[in-house]
């Protein structure tokens, strides 16, 4: 079968061997799969020494072909997945680090998402894998893993669906796929939420999505944008008090000052990977689409990747799904 690895730091499309599933788990034929930014980070880092470790893609729409499992899926169900699973039991787990967890980085998929088939195995399918419904394309049902994502970040600052986040505002810095999923988001959990970008055709494609930005004070800024040029941005608009997210790695080891968190009493919060709690409000979002999706990504076949991987480098698209 074809699947993607990295060889001398180029994308290359192989043939190897189809998983064979032993024991618990299930076989599934990858139907697409989204490029995600921690692909593009992962392939330039790469070195010599790690690339051969390294999994491309993971934001995985398939059919299940094979399966045994307590699990209530069947073969011929479409399905949408996650790729990491915590143990629960651990001291990560226990104060709610999950991506923290040690069996949570170490779980994944075999062999990786741009692949004609990959294996996962009976956790997976217990926390991270939800069936497709009919009303919902297969574009849209794979950002189920990134906005579980958002919605891990979203938690972190302290909202949560059963409580009141109408008083609140937010503001998101950089909106790049992930920023723009996460106005959305945090619209979907009551909150005045506002986005900004410095890129006036991101504003613009945002704008139709009726996200917008207000110059003012914030009670929590959201970083997405993967630049420490936003940082100075972040500490003008958050208020006194208040949170700042950070939801992406930068180009550098840039920060925030000691003086500006501490007489300001500022909270800087990280957050990286969703809980299977994050999964499952994703796939409510997606479903019922309260944050849309639709028509967002470009289409790209297996045999193209590394050129879907140089288009989203360059900015040509705004995100891209790899038809498999």
């Amino acid at each position: 079968m074809k699947s993607a690895k990295l060889i001398d730091s180029k994308v290359k499309i192989i043939d190897i061997e189809k998983p064979s599933l032993e024991g618990k788990g299930a076989i599934i034929k990858v139907l697409g799969c989204g490029l995600c930014g921690s692909d593009i980070v992962k392939i330039k880092h790469a070195t010599k020494d790690n690339e051969q470790q390294i999994k491309l893609g993971h934001e995985v729409v398939g059919q299940i072909v094979e399966i045994n499992s307590n699990a209530s899926f069947k073969v011929g169900d479409i399905v949408a997945l996650g790729h990491h699973y915590p143990c629960f039991n651990c001291d990560f787990c226990r104060i709610g680090a999950y991506s923290m967890c040690e069996t949570f980085k170490k779980s994944n998929i075999s062999p990786c998402g741009f692949s004609e088939y990959i294996k996962v195995d009976e956790n997976h399918l217990k926390y991270t894998v939800y069936k497709v419904p009919d009303n919902i394309e297969h574009e849209e049902i794979s950002f189920l893993e990134p906005l579980a994502c958002i919605v891990r970040a979203i938690r972190r600052a302290g909202y949560e669906l059963n409580k009141d986040n109408s008083k609140s505002n937010a503001l998101v810095l950089g909106l790049g796929s992930i920023g723009f999923l996460t106005v959305q988001a945090l619209k979907a959990f009551g909150v005045n939420a506002y986005g900004y970008d410095i890129n006036n055709e991101r504003m613009e494609f945002a704008s139709r999505f009726d996200i917008s930005y207000k110059k003012d004070k914030y009670d929590v800024i959201f970083m997405t944008s993967g630049s420490s040029k936003a940082i100075p941005t972040a500490l003008e608009h958050v208020r006194d008090g208040g949170k700042i997210v950070v939801f992406s790695s930068i180009e550098n080891e840039e920060g925030y000052k000691n003086n500006d968190i501490y007489y300001r009493e500022l909270s800087i919060i990280a957050s990286y990977s969703p809980s299977p709690e994050d999964y499952k409000i994703s796939y409510e979002f997606l479903c019922n689409k309260k944050v849309n999706v639709k028509g967002i990504s470009t289409v790209y076949t297996l045999d193209n990747l590394a050129h879907a991987i140089e288009d989203n480098i360059c900015g040509k698209i705004f995100k891209a799904y790899i038809k498999i």
